[in-house]
């Protein structure tokens, strides 16, 4: 790894703690609210300080305090400066800090009635849910793991995947290596206490050691032969575009395509600017497939973002005032078999007129069946690209993510402004995900030709022996 992609990587990763610490969820809010009730407190405290006061004993008796106007004066200078300070920090995470937001499987796509949590309402709605005959669950292709800059040198990680539970670990090298969690020995989970030693991962359980290129393992402390059949499934691994991805085949083939570089990313002429995350619950070709679903842009996304996510209150009489437009085009095979372009033009209307600043033009190519580029131009705002991915968990649970990269010289504003709005128009489609049921023979019109043709593209990633959902019945139960 060169010496440019490491102090890349090591910014991302301040940056990464920074927003996990004082990012738009829970844990910041509450650092937030910290600093103010401690700014407010100690106001409070100057208030009550009987700073120059003297006790006086008036005529009907007992004791009080006069409070001095330095007193108030230092009060009132005190919380003007507390809330000046939280002014600034907001200002400087608006200006300079990526946005994260990272959403639970039960955060957003459910619709709780009265007295039920989201968590109830999501167990209830997978419960219940028809799921329909559905395509093998995990189609071959190149997925996504981690990002880089989630893995340290010498540190591992445990990831569910596709699954499997897989360790993924980063040598005293440099270089991200993926083996299957668990120790052949008597089970243990390297992933879960195992150290990194050198190139090898150290099984916590009794110091096996487990070579991060072929799973081989090298190294049994308390014998002196290792046999010959001692290894762990090592897994077929890229590193690029800022992320750790792995290859999966039903059948064990070698890679048939690779993942391309996007260069403005590994020169860093694009800087990082945030990221979201998403779990739904869906089959992940029902996550691709809105690729080819034209129409449902106009009618789920054609409300402004002033409208919120709630499927009940997006084509509120309140905002529509604010439309969005979308003009969109699909072709499969481009460049290559396994890749396919959305072309698609964003304009906005306000109070019906055409408000052009924001015209954007996208670029989405879909590489594989999980991975898909999305690059933005924009006259004024300049270029950018988000990255796509959709990594099964499960058969029926999607791990999304959007990474966003955008021009250097332009401000962090204007691509978190993106993010957010991309983020808001996304969690439409997770409500739909999350309820709808799969239908393997759709009714479809003429308009609807472009879903035919993503099904019939599609299905190139899957083989005979592509793994299906077992035991499936009509209702889906975890």
């Amino acid at each position: 790894m060169c010496q440019s992609a490491q102090k890349r990587q090591m910014l991302r990763a301040a940056e990464f703690k920074a927003d996990r610490e004082f990012g738009p969820n829970a844990e910041g809010m509450m650092m937030s609210w910290t600093k103010a009730a401690v700014v407010l407190g100690v106001a409070a405290a100057a208030l009550l300080t009987p700073d120059g006061a003297e006790p006086q004993e008036p005529a009907g008796g007992g004791l009080r305090l006069r409070l001095s106007r330095s007193a108030t004066s230092r009060a009132l200078l005190c919380i003007t400066g507390g809330l000046s300070l939280l002014a600034l920090h907001w200002l400087y995470r608006l200006l300079f800090c990526p946005l994260v937001l990272l959403r639970t499987s039960d955060d957003v796509g459910y619709l709780p009635a009265t007295g039920r949590s989201k968590a109830q309402a999501a167990n209830e709605a997978r419960r219940r849910r028809k799921v329909g005959q559905l395509p093998p669950v995990y189609p071959n292709g190149w997925y996504r793991v981690l990002d880089s800059f989630m893995l340290r040198k010498a540190e591992v990680k445990s990831v569910s995947i596709l699954g499997q539970q897989l360790a993924v670990f980063r040598g005293e090298d440099g270089k991200a290596y993926v083996l299957d969690a668990y120790c052949p020995h008597l089970g243990a989970n390297l992933a879960v206490g195992g150290q990194v030693s050198g190139n090898c991962l150290e099984c916590p359980f009794h110091g096996w050691q487990f070579n991060g290129g072929d799973g081989k393992c090298v190294k049994i402390p308390y014998s002196k032969k290792v046999p010959e059949s001692a290894k762990v499934r090592s897994w077929i691994s890229c590193e690029l575009n800022d992320q750790i991805l792995v290859w999966f085949h039903c059948d064990g083939e070698e890679p048939t395509w690779s993942v391309p570089e996007q260069e403005e990313i590994s020169n860093g002429s694009w800087v990082y600017r945030g990221r979201t995350e998403h779990f739904l619950s869906a089959h992940i070709q029902e996550v691709a497939e809105n690729a080819g679903d034209v129409a449902h842009l106009f009618h789920l996304h054609g409300p402004g973002i002033t409208s919120g996510v709630d499927l009940r209150y997006i084509n509120s009489k309140l905002w529509e005032f604010v439309r969005h437009d979308w003009k969109v085009e699909w072709e499969a095979n481009k460049p290559e078999k396994h890749c396919s372009e959305m072309n698609l033009k964003h304009s906005m209307t306000l109070f019906g007129s055409h408000f052009c600043l924001l015209d954007l033009h996208v670029l989405a190519r879909q590489v594989g069946p999980s991975l898909v580029f999305l690059d933005f131009k924009h006259p004024f705002l300049g270029r950018g690209m988000m990255l796509q991915s959709v990594t099964p968990v499960e058969p029926l649970l999607q791990c999304i993510t959007h990474t966003l990269y955008y021009q250097a010289n332009i401000p962090a504003v204007v691509p978190k402004f993106i993010l957010r709005g991309e983020c808001m128009q996304f969690e439409r489609d997770v409500m739909i995900w999350n309820n709808k049921k799969y239908i393997s023979n759709p009714l479809l019109v003429k308009e609807d030709s472009t879903i035919r043709k993503h099904r019939l593209w599609y299905k190139q990633f899957y083989s005979e022996n592509s793994p299906t959902l077992q035991y499936q019945n009509d209702a889906l139960d975890f």
